[in-house]
């Protein structure tokens, strides 16, 4: 039986010195983040990074939903790949955060391209659902405690064949370890339990990252 290899921080400099250079804004969010001490957890990898970027051409998304905006790192990556009449959405509760982050997005000269909502995201998700809006994309990285909430306003927020992603549910490699039944580990648990068994997408979990589990509406 063939094995995965193990992916070393050399190996991942590796990886970052023969894949296409971030851009010059995204390397600015990252220095930023470096400073926030434990905070920097909240980030995805550049190793998502450019799979999200893939994902937005491959499959010519135009549309993106986010939940989770943070300092901008994931929002301005897919808005980076969307091409010019792209539009990305995206929320999160924390005004203060969100304003580095839009700060950011005017650097990158993506404000126009990017639309920040500021509330708690299952409001937003309300009234973007009364708007009949849909979303070639969603990528979901906020409160894991939400993640089934946030599925199920989700699901109806994509046609047939468009893209649900979820970061985090590997919780740190965790979530296979019997052993370990803090909350937050039985929560990624319950989730990723959750949406395996349901029949309106079909799933896969890509061990980049702290994991990405990618849903394809059927």
């Amino acid at each position: 039986m063939l094995k995965n290899i193990e992916v070393t921080e050399d190996l991942l400099d590796y990886i970052y010195n023969h894949t296409k250079p971030l851009h010059d804004v995204q390397k600015d969010i990252l220095e930023h983040n470096k400073k926030l001490g434990d905070l920097q957890r909240m980030q995805i990898a550049e190793t998502q990074a450019h799979f999200l970027q893939l994902i937005i051409k491959i499959q010519n998304v135009k549309n993106c939903l986010e939940i989770g905006t943070f300092t901008g790192f994931s929002a301005l990556t897919m808005a980076l790949a969307l091409p010019d009449d792209g539009k990305l959405t995206t929320l999160d509760h924390d005004e203060k955060i969100c304003k580095i982050a839009k700060d950011f997005f005017k650097k990158a000269n993506l404000e126009t391209k990017i639309k920040a909502v500021i509330g708690p995201a299952l409001d937003s998700l309300r009234k973007i659902s009364q708007e009949e809006k849909k979303f070639d994309l969603i990528f979901i990285d906020a409160d894991k405690g939400n993640y089934i909430n946030y599925y199920k306003k989700c699901i109806d927020l994509v046609n047939t064949g468009a893209l649900i992603i979820f970061d985090n549910v590997l919780w740190h490699g965790d979530v296979h370890k019997k052993t370990i039944n803090n909350k937050q580990t039985k929560t990624m648990r319950d989730f990723n339990e959750f949406i395996k068994n349901d029949n309106r997408i079909e799933n896969f979990i890509l061990p980049i990252g702290d994991g990405l589990t990618v849903c394809r509406k059927l």
